[in-house]
């Protein structure tokens, strides 16, 4: 007899829904806040050339070691803090969680932000406690403070700028929620090289503070290859819920490569920011909708009917995100990856005709 998996499978995962990931095939894909500049012809043939000689045979060393040198080289990683490596920023998420989950845990973060802190703690069975931002999309200390104090969060996750909302907190904020925090707090840079702001630096200044980030929005997103920062007495405890060899040999090799050339990526990004600019200035010309200021490689804006717009976006060979419904704050909202000036231009024109039909 089959077994039902409604018998077997929890309730609160069966009540769950699987991250959405729209397909793209034939689209101008700026949905996913991607780096859409490839590498070189010549940094792409260095590359071939590790996927040769790349021993696949073998487990990838468990502690990555000239991952990590080069990532405290170019990342101006302390000298008193540690690194601990995932699949992708997602994985040091769930570890963080499953080191401090149990029946009393409780996870914070400002919303709206990444969903995946919610669903890890979800996953975990520990308790998720969202805290939301002010109208204007600003972080409100005392209140976040006082939901710290209601509800005691093991941990609590601060996205700096923020997804989806684009913006970076006030820093002065973000300090007096570290200092009154009970337990971990966590500062997602995962959009840091295009905000030019990061907690990494003072890192040595509060005990209880880890920075962690994603190569993905750098260019490498294929990859899949997040870090955390933090002082070694957190590393090791967080250490110890990471898989075996959870970050494969190619990553490592390739990772390796590519940032030996760091270079080329930081100058993709500037370009990034550059079209950034030329896109919110370009969506702030257009009458009826609202484009909310961004320290990332995305626009937020709000248009008079998301449902429409999305659909419209998408008939005419463009895919971005819609928010609507995610949080009340996100109402009649889409998020626009920046992508290179010819999809960009595409999206505009796209953008603007769609809009045209709103009447």
């Amino acid at each position: 007899m089959a077994v039902d998996p409604a018998k077997v499978i929890r309730a609160d995962v069966r009540a769950m829904s699987a991250y959405p990931v729209q397909h793209a095939s034939g689209m101008v894909k700026l949905d996913a806040m991607e780096n859409p500049h490839r590498l070189p012809q010549w940094l792409r043939d260095e590359v071939a050339g590790v996927f040769r000689d790349a021993e696949i045979n073998r487990y990838p060393d468990p502690d990555a070691p000239g991952v990590k040198k080069i990532l405290r080289e170019i990342m101006k990683v302390p000298d008193c803090c540690d690194l601990i490596l995932g699949n992708g920023s997602d994985e040091i998420i769930s570890m963080l969680i499953n080191a401090v989950a149990g029946p009393e845990a409780v996870i914070m973060a400002v919303a709206p932000t990444f969903v995946m802190f919610k669903v890890s703690a979800v996953i975990a069975r520990a308790k998720y406690v969202g805290v939301s931002v002010e109208n204007d999309f600003s972080l409100s200390a005392d209140q976040v403070i006082a939901a710290m104090n209601e509800h005691r969060p093991a941990i609590l996750f601060i996205a700096y700028p923020n997804n989806p909302t684009g913006n970076l907190f006030d820093e002065k904020v973000i300090q007096r929620i570290i200092e009154r925090a009970p337990g971990m707090v966590v500062i997602d840079e995962a959009y840091h090289v295009f905000a030019g702001r990061s907690f990494m630096s003072r890192l040595p200044e509060f005990p209880n503070l880890v920075v962690m980030r994603t190569l993905s929005k750098l260019g490498l997103a294929g990859l899949r290859l997040g870090y955390a920062a933090a002082r070694p007495e957190w590393i090791r405890e967080i250490d110890k819920v990471r898989g075996p060899y959870n970050v494969g040999v190619l990553t490592q090799l390739v990772t390796e490569k590519i940032l030996a050339h760091h270079q080329v990526l930081e100058e993709q990004a500037r370009e990034i920011v550059a079209e950034r600019g030329r896109l919110e200035k370009a969506l702030h010309s257009m009458s009826n909708i609202t484009a909310f200021p961004s320290a990332a490689n995305f626009v937020l804006l709000r248009v008079p009917d998301a449902e429409k717009v999305h659909a419209g976006l998408r008939e005419r060979g463009v895919l971005v995100r819609s928010l609507h419904g995610a949080h009340p704050l996100l109402d009649h909202c889409l998020r626009f990856t920046v992508g290179t000036r010819h999809e960009n231009d595409l999206l505009l024109d796209a953008f603007g005709r769609t809009l045209a039909t709103l009447g």
